[in-house]
């Protein structure tokens, strides 16, 4: 009286169940189509996954590259810092750039 229930709800037993059963042609159609429209939407369409790999890539560049300007910006604020409040900073800078000379000094200018 006891029968053997065979438990069909495994996953390889469902698929091949699917694969083989009575209404295969239907499932064999609904798999074509899915794994087409998927094809198109990954590859083929506008929006594709290249494009968002290519993004992806792009974002990481541009979040690198406002980490460095963040970072140099912080340094610029310090050189400015200094500049506008140590008169020997300030006295430094204005001679090496704009080659400022105190009297009395004797300046050698090399090229």
């Amino acid at each position: 009286m006891a029968q053997e229930i065979k438990d069909t709800t495994s996953g390889k037993g469902r698929l091949k169940q699917l694969w083989n059963g009575p209404h295969r042609g239907f499932f064999r159609y609904a798999l074509v189509a899915t794994v087409l429209a998927a094809l198109y939407i990954l590859v083929f369409s506008h929006d594709n996954i290249f494009r968002w790999i290519g993004a992806r890539r792009e974002l990481s560049r541009q979040q690198a590259e406002i980490e460095y300007y963040t970072k140099e910006n912080a340094k610029l604020d310090l050189r400015i810092q200094r500049l506008a409040n140590e008169k020997d900073t300030l006295e430094e800078f204005a001679r090496e750039t704009f080659r400022f000379a105190a009297p009395g000094d004797d300046v050698f200018l090399t090229e």
